[in-house]
């Protein structure tokens, strides 16, 4: 059982899977009242079009039926029934309003499945989406990986995929269309800073192995671990690597969640079960007002200097991470104020293939913080330099966030002697 925090890009950024026994059908006059009635007996005290009057699932199945005819009679093109039933589905989910509640077809969410186990097809690049303005961005390509090779930068806006505009579409819709078959190429077309026209890339997909963990030792035996993402393999690659370090001999650590869209929930509480003492480490409540605690045990606790990096890109399971660093008081979070997501969705499958994500939840930090909308405030605010926003590698001696960082442990270790 896993829970899904996402931001935009797997949103990322992992779901709790619940069997919903619904059956998509094609339709061939309407659509199967099943998939929207509940109760055949709900009744309406007023059908007018009043904006007042409430709607009921019959109004509904009724207007539908009255549109399908009026597209036959009509429209001259042929109509994919398949298609238009899609379309009713995903309008179903946009009406809520919700940009993190979205219906997918079979194909997205075998793509997201994909991206929660760290391995995939597609050019290797993390995407962000502002949920207010829609625009799509490139967070992050992978070194080494086809989008790194084809020359995308950090901060490019993802204008269209393959001739299509994207900008306001949901970004796991987005990022299906940018996935594919091995070998074979996608358009990207992208805005970036400075340059007056619109750039334009083919880009060859290949095998993606998500770097979600990096770590090395830095100088004054100061430990240093990156997560990218929170996904499966990540909660072991993160205890291995802390092992590593401490036969290393480290005397501080630094984890750098800069640029993490999120992940799994159980991954995060596994990792942050290895840093806490025995306590709260998130709690979830829904809209009945029901509560699911996560609880550290005690067992393993990081008792070193400890200092965890931030920025407005860090989001969901990110934040987890940092909020509950910072309530405990277990490390200095250092740089800019996080992304706001504070909420949990649940993936829905349905047993067609298909699925739908729905918030279902906020979540709150160990001191009762909902973060949503509002972010992870750094303990020390630290603006990365502006020469260094457009790198895809900003080399740890120019990094002036890591070395702010850094700067701190320093101090804690030397008051430590």
């Amino acid at each position: 059982m896993k829970n899904k925090f996402l931001n935009g890009f797997l949103s990322g950024l992992a779901a709790t899977f619940v069997i919903v026994a619904i059956v998509v059908t094609v339709f061939a006059n309407k659509i199967n009242e099943n998939l929207l009635r509940e109760n055949d007996n709900v009744k309406t005290e007023n059908t007018s079009a009043s904006a007042a009057a409430q709607v009921t699932d019959q109004d509904i199945l009724k207007k539908i039926d009255k549109l399908e005819g009026l597209i036959d009679k009509y429209y001259m093109e042929k109509v994919d029934k398949n298609t238009m039933a899609e379309g009713i589905y995903k309008g179903l989910l946009q009406s809520l309003d919700d940009p993190y509640s979205v219906y997918y077809t079979k194909e997205e969410y075998t793509a997201l499945m994909e991206s929660s186990s760290g391995v995939y097809y597609g050019i290797g690049a993390t995407v962000s989406s502002d949920v207010k303005t829609g625009v799509l961005s490139i967070v992050k390509p992978f070194v080494g990986g086809p989008a790194y090779e084809a020359g995308l930068l950090p901060g490019d806006v993802l204008y269209k995929v393959n001739e299509e505009e994207v900008t306001g579409k949901d970004i796991t819709e987005v990022v299906g269309k940018i996935k594919g078959e091995e070998g074979t190429t996608v358009n990207v077309t992208i805005v970036r800073e400075g340059e007056a026209e619109p750039i334009e890339f083919t880009i060859t997909r290949r095998k993606v192995e998500v770097p979600t963990i990096e770590y090395e030792m830095l100088a004054n035996k100061i430990g240093y671990i990156a997560i990218s993402e929170f996904d499966e393999v990540t909660a072991e690659q993160f205890r291995q690597a802390l092992a590593d370090l401490e036969k290393q001999g480290q005397k501080g650590l630094v984890i750098d969640i800069r640029n993490n869209p999120g992940g799994l929930l159980d991954t995060v509480v596994d990792m942050l079960d290895r840093m806490l003492p025995n306590g709260l480490i998130v709690y979830t409540e829904d809209k009945y007002g029901n509560r699911d605690e996560y609880k550290s045990d005690s067992k393993e606790e990081f008792n070193k200097p400890l200092a965890v990096l931030i920025n407005g890109n860090s989001a969901s399971a990110s934040e987890i991470f940092a909020g509950a660093i910072q309530d405990y008081e277990k490390g200095t979070i250092v740089g800019t104020t996080s992304f706001g997501k504070g909420i949990v969705q649940s993936i829905l499958p349905l047993t067609d293939g298909t699925a739908i994500k729905v918030t279902v939840s906020k979540y709150y930090t160990p001191k009762g913080r909902n973060i949503h909308k509002i972010g992870i405030s750094p303990d020390v605010t630290v603006e990365l330099d502006d020469a260094l926003r457009q790198k895809v590698v900003i080399e740890k001696k120019e990094d002036n966030q890591l070395q702010k960082a850094i700067s701190i442990l320093n101090k804690e270790i030397k008051a430590k002697k």
